[in-house]
């Protein structure tokens, strides 16, 4: 069976508990023939503060896992929908999974590509500002360019900001879906007026 990686959400701070109970329940169960590797995408960030690096390790997604599936079953074809046909053991798998809430993509997602899977497998330190941080100066609704981090160069929109925590959500988009991710202050910027790209539609 072809197996390709999909995105899977999950219930916040619940990635690494999802993450064991995949791999745990695939060889009780036997379902090495429909899933393969789990993994929760890290990032190693260098941060210098007070004249000292420290080195820590950050989930790059926050809320989402990446497991490689035999979801479609390509002999059947496809319905008069053109729908591809759902291996059943898998979906079922996944539904019984703790901490599991559903795809990314609805009940038909799509595949990661395999330029998209590399890309987010290229393990690369961040080195993150050092010094006091600046507060944070944005409002919700506001166009941003994030420009540090595992999100650099997207554009997105500020749908919640913390200014206690000096953090913000950002919806962009990636694997060509609308996602929410978490970015410190520090991690964006204003977008200049001139400044010009398709905005994000709702």
């Amino acid at each position: 069976m072809q197996k390709q990686w999909f995105v899977l959400h999950t219930l916040t701070g619940q990635e690494n508990k999802a993450q064991r109970n995949i791999l745990a329940r695939i060889s009780l169960e036997r379902m090495e023939d429909y899933v393969g590797r789990c993994i929760v995408p890290t990032e190693k960030v260098v941060e210098k503060k007070d004249g000292r690096k420290r080195t820590t390790t950050k989930k790059i997604f926050p809320g989402y896992v990446l497991v490689e599936l035999a979801l479609y079953d390509e002999s059947k074809g496809t319905d008069e929908h053109g729908r591809k046909a759902i291996y059943e053991r898998t979906w079922q798998f996944l539904r019984g999974t703790a901490g599991v809430v559903g795809f990314v993509g609805g009940e038909r997602p799509v595949p990661l590509s395999q330029a998209e899977i590399d890309a987010i497998l290229t393990d690369k330190p961040t080195t993150g500002m050092g010094g006091t941080r600046n507060k944070v100066q944005f409002s919700v609704d506001e166009t941003v360019k994030i420009i540090d981090g595992a999100f650099m160069g997207l554009m997105g929109q500020v749908s919640m900001v913390d200014p206690d925590k000096d953090k913000l959500k950002v919806e962009v988009n990636i694997f060509n879906r609308k996602v929410q991710v978490d970015v410190e202050s520090w991690q964006v910027e204003k977008v200049a007026i001139e400044e010009t790209f398709e905005p994000l539609k709702p």
